[in-house]
């Protein structure tokens, strides 16, 4: 009995040995799955002293953050309970094969309708970093928007020093009146909206502006540490300016590429863009502000109002009044904005390397207009455009990527131009005449893994401006930009094809203009516009439709059962 008692510990022992070994040996993973629920409800929300009902995600406001890991699939259940369709972009995130998953409105999908839903169901593969979501239908991402964190995979560290904590800092807007009604009155006298009556961060003003005490974001931090701060401009229309009173910031990445990390006081964000940065709380313990107010160097009114968080180490009183960041830069800082944007470069390292395309395939050259077209009923007879290369799209009343997919005839046209048809002195003296626009859903295709370079030009019709372009279902390299008319005899020999920076999202500057390139590598059709909602909404869009390739994972991929009907 003894023998056989031995026998059995020593066999219990054995397997404790051996299972302690191979907990030792690292198997591969399957992938998590991520699941979430949005339910899209109004909720009665007070800001600056007054009330209203907004579209929400869950009741909340931003909406909730989507947590996930390199790799993880993500499954997304949206049901919509309100009096609007809705879709849902999920902003920077590539989505190979699968344009179903990428959300906006008439271009991917048809939206989901009142008392409808729809999984988005995607992979997270090759990325990590801070993203972000929002509504891609009318201007509802006034206040449906919230953050997407990818985690590196399990034992992948930063590329930088590990942060104590991170914060999510979500730049955004407020209206006092519904938003949509303010839309809808502009489009029908034929001028722009009113501009907003607060910008807010997570969502909040912050106490410069009236009955905003209790609305007012603050995160607690201990001396000597060092926080990471995922900063998110979900702004409608305004490219933003942001400081901590007090503090360096150290970028480190943005639109969900690690950049070569360098220090500054400020940063600009424009809107659909992402920008991390590390902060050290290395400052005497007191409250700091966090600022945040618009760009704008072109001659056009904006809301110039300063919205701000504080900034609070431990054990001080709020009784304490923060101090002001003296280096948040004026509203037309054009030098700032020229300055800072030269100095996001991508990281370039052996594990994360910048394969910049240095053949180009394929040559575009777009214009940037503004322009006025008849409008017998508006209050000044005419109503405002926008317009690349002198083509102002018009939304399919059926989804392009269904159209493109299914062969359906007579939605979408193949034949936007690769350049102006009627080149001119692109940035010189205001011109207000009309180029006679044109009007269409035309859209350029493109050969599947061909590389593409797309100049963008700012005009003079009616004022020059800055525009933030986002092209979906890509990265882009920006090799090259410039004030006044791109040269190309000349400006190429200055772009930079080693490590410039890579996003999905860019501004091209007021008066000047972006080079960019990326391979046609994902097959589909693929959303690009100005990601001013204002600028978007007169026009200034359109879309890529990336062929088929030859390989077997090379095409779109079948569409979901439950894909919205238009």
């Amino acid at each position: 009995m003894a023998y056989h008692m031995m026998s059995f510990q020593s066999h219990i022992s054995l397997l404790i040995v051996l299972f302690g070994f191979l907990g030792l040996i690292s198997f591969p993973v399957e992938a998590a799955i991520k699941k979430y629920q949005f339910d899209i409800q109004m909720k009665n929300v007070s800001r600056l002293c007054h009330a209203k009902p907004i579209v929400t995600v869950n009741g909340r406001y931003p909406g909730p953050t989507i947590y996930a890991t390199e790799g993880d699939r993500v499954q997304i259940n949206v049901t919509n309970h309100v009096k609007y369709n809705i879709s849902i972009h999920w902003h920077g995130l590539k989505q190979y094969r699968n344009g179903w998953a990428d959300g906006p409105a008439y271009i991917t999908q048809c939206p989901i309708q009142t008392g409808g839903s729809y999984t988005y169901d995607f992979n997270v593969t090759g990325q990590r970093g801070t993203l972000w979501w929002h509504a891609h239908i009318l201007w509802l991402r006034a206040t449906v928007y919230g953050a997407i964190v990818i985690m590196p995979k399990p034992g992948t560290p930063f590329p930088f020093p590990q942060p104590a904590r991170e914060f999510e800092i979500v730049l955004g807007e407020w209206w006092h009146k519904d938003v949509e009604e303010i839309v809808n009155q502009g489009n029908q006298m034929g001028l722009p909206p009113n501009m907003s009556d607060a910008h807010t961060i997570n969502g909040k003003p912050g106490p410069l502006f009236p009955c905003s005490e209790k609305h007012t974001y603050a995160m607690e931090v201990e001396k000597g540490k060092t926080y990471l701060l995922r900063i998110i401009n979900a702004a409608l229309n305004d490219e933003l300016f942001f400081s901590l009173a007090g503090h360096n910031m150290t970028v480190v990445e943005v639109d969900a590429v690690y950049t070569k990390p360098f220090t500054t006081q400020s940063i600009l964000i424009g809107p659909g863009q992402t920008t991390n940065v590390l902060v050290k709380a290395n400052k005497i313990p007191s409250r700091y502000f966090i600022a945040t107010r618009t760009f704008m160097d072109a001659p056009l009114s904006v809301d110039n109002k300063t919205a701000t968080a504080i900034f609070q180490y431990k054990g001080i009183p709020n009784t304490i009044i923060p101090s002001f960041p003296t280096t948040l830069p004026n509203a037309n800082d054009t030098n700032f904005a020229l300055n800072y944007s030269k100095k996001i470069r991508s990281l370039n390292s052996a594990k994360y390397p910048a394969n910049v395309p240095l053949k180009v395939d394929r040559n575009l050259f777009y214009t940037i207009g503004l322009g006025v077209n008849s409008c017998p009923t508006c209050i000044n007879g005419t109503r405002l455009v926008a317009s690349l290369n002198n083509v102002t799209f018009v939304m399919p009343k059926t989804a392009l990527l269904q159209a493109h997919h299914f062969d359906i005839k007579g939605v979408f046209r193949t034949d936007f131009p690769d350049k102006p048809l009627a080149p001119f002195n692109y940035t010189g003296a205001p011109l207000t005449a009309n180029l006679g626009t044109k009007t269409g859903t035309r859209v350029s295709k493109i050969a599947f893994n061909s590389t593409v370079e797309l100049v963008l030009q700012d005009t003079n019709l009616l004022t020059v401006e800055s525009h933030p372009f986002h092209l979906h279902g890509y990265n882009f390299f920006v090799v090259g930009t410039g004030i006044g008319n791109f040269d190309p005899a000349k400006d190429p020999a200055k772009y930079n094809l080693v490590d410039p920076m890579e996003r999905n999202t860019v501004g091209v500057p007021t008066g000047g203009w972006t080079a960019i390139r990326f391979t046609a590598n994902n097959p589909g059709v693929w959303f690009m516009h100005c990601h001013l909602e204002l600028h978007t909404g007169w026009g200034l869009k359109t879309a890529f439709v990336v062929e088929d390739g030859p390989g077997k994972d090379q095409s779109v991929l079948p569409p979901p059962k439950d894909l919205p009907k238009c």
